[in-house]
């Protein structure tokens, strides 16, 4: 869209003018070549062309000039040779310059270059990059405390934890308050009782999966300037999980049998501490970090599921009513 824009630009100037060649004299520096402006051939390094440029700016700079008719012409020319300048400092700019006087009749690729490169913003990518970044990290961030938050606010509604807050909070004396002396309302003091039990589930309980309580570490900004020691970390423990179990045929620790357990299950750290301690107990008893357990687990699971199915009503009704549809479709004719 952005260069349809352009281009559309361009093709309006040239359809509206009378001569072809005279808007390429337009481009730049106008009429004048910008090399001769600067006084400087086409073969020019970029130092010549700022020592030249430097000379020639301290000549015609309006102040150096008294009268008004004198300062009005080193003005004109002060601004012809920042213009030149500005084109031939630009490596990018130089070449398009250069690719417009060696091929004159293709116009229109140089107005559609020359708008381009003038109207499109010029914003290193680098400051883009670590912009949208911060931005992503900042939502982020923000994101996992309104997950955590949106956990304690649920959490002080269950009775269970509702009570043992309060449990707490009474031992603690927490809640405790002088009626006669307390000039607060109702509402206050519900409003200030409910923080104070909000404030002791999140000290007291330990909320695991993606509700958890957020880190620094766990925003994008962070994880790329870690990343080195994280793939550092994950080497040395790939190089260690060789040697160790299949060099060397050591048993597995409670800490390998979990990773393999997660592994066949398919889930992430997060995901795995979302799961009830029963499944947890489940899963090491039955030795999922083994293959084969694990196989016949997962296929008796799915065998429990589907008699499940079979026995439940809705899925009953359902299957019967597949099967008295048989395999008609449904046709949209005109």
């Amino acid at each position: 869209m952005y260069s349809f824009y352009i281009f559309t630009v361009a093709f309006l100037v040239v359809v509206f003018s009378d001569s072809v060649y005279s808007l390429i004299d337009g481009l730049y520096c106008g009429k004048e070549n910008c090399y001769s402006v600067l006084h400087v051939t086409r073969e020019a390094s970029k130092a010549e062309i700022s020592k030249m440029y430097r000379q020639l700016a301290k000549k015609y700079h309006p102040d150096m000039h008294k009268t008004p008719e004198a300062k009005e012409k080193a003005e004109e020319k002060f601004t012809s040779l920042v213009t030149a300048y500005e084109v031939l400092k630009d490596d990018e700019s130089r070449k398009d310059y250069d690719y417009m006087l060696d091929n004159p009749d293709k116009v229109y690729g140089h107005y559609y270059r020359y708008y381009r490169r003038r109207m499109s913003p010029k914003v290193d990518a680098r400051i883009v990059i670590a912009v949208s970044i911060t931005v992503i990290s900042v939502i982020q961030y923000l994101g996992a405390w309104s997950r955590y938050k949106s956990a304690i606010n649920y959490l002080i509604t269950v009775p269970k934890y509702r009570l043992k807050a309060m449990e707490i909070a009474k031992q603690e004396n927490l809640l405790a308050m002088n009626k006669r002396r307390d000039k607060r309302s109702k509402d206050q003091i519900k409003e200030e009782a409910e923080e104070i039990l909000k404030k002791i589930l999140e000290e007291r309980i330990d909320i695991r999966g993606g509700y958890s309580k957020p880190t620094f570490y766990d925003v994008l900004w962070v994880q790329l300037i870690c990343l080195p020691y994280t793939i550092t970390k994950y080497v040395l423990w790939y190089i260690r999980w060789l040697w160790k179990f299949s060099i060397m045929k050591n048993e597995y620790g409670e800490e390998e049998k979990l990773y393999l357990m997660r592994k066949h299950l398919q889930c992430s750290q997060t995901q795995w501490e979302a799961i009830p301690d029963e499944e947890k107990e489940e899963c090491f008893e039955q030795s999922l970090w083994i293959k084969e357990n694990f196989l016949k687990w997962k296929q008796k699971k799915e065998d429990d599921l589907k008699a499940k199915y079979a026995e439940s009503a809705r899925y009953k009704t359902t299957r019967r009513m597949m099967r008295n549809q048989g395999h008609r479709q449904i046709a949209f004719d005109d």
